[in-house]
């Protein structure tokens, strides 16, 4: 079992902008969302492996804008554990949703989340097209249609 430390950045801490330009290439994106948002780092002893965004929609609902690891450390779980720890906090933390959105072309990525109890709940037809100046390929197809899946939570009320 890894053992990944996954904690929230500290205000002085460098923003991991390798890893988050490698999910998301607009720079353009990241400035429009980041300053609202909330960063997780991931840390395999000292070295930084991976990192995601979390991003408030609504008092109900909050979404994943950003996951990455580290192409050394990518098939060894970090992501299943990223998602698991997402997951935590959003449920912890009272909301009733936790989405993320992926390409049309991120078919390992649209597999993991699935597998962790995300359901496909919208498309978000020509996103990559409208908002991207340069055509964006994964797995040899074209990045067109951001797929968005929703995860209902299940916060503990009792």
């Amino acid at each position: 079992m890894l053992e990944l430390n996954i904690r929230l950045i500290g205000n002085d801490e460098a923003i991991p902008y390798d890893l988050l330009l490698s999910a998301d290439p607009s720079e353009q994106a990241l400035m429009a969302y980041l300053p609202y948002s909330t960063i997780y780092v991931a840390y395999l002893q000292d070295k930084l492996v991976a990192q995601y965004v979390l991003y408030q929609i609504d008092a109900q609902e909050l979404e994943i804008k950003n996951i990455a690891v580290d192409d050394a450390y990518q098939g060894k779980g970090i992501g299943k554990l990223l998602l698991e720890d997402a997951t935590l906090r959003a449920n912890d933390a009272g909301y009733k949703t936790l989405s993320i959105g992926t390409s049309n072309a991120s078919i390992g990525q649209l597999y993991l989340y699935q597998q962790q109890g995300f359901e496909l709940s919208g498309v978000k037809m020509n996103f990559f097209i409208d908002n991207y100046t340069e055509p964006i390929f994964e797995n040899g197809i074209q990045c067109k249609h951001m797929i968005m899946l929703t995860k209902v939570l299940i916060n503990d009320t009792l």
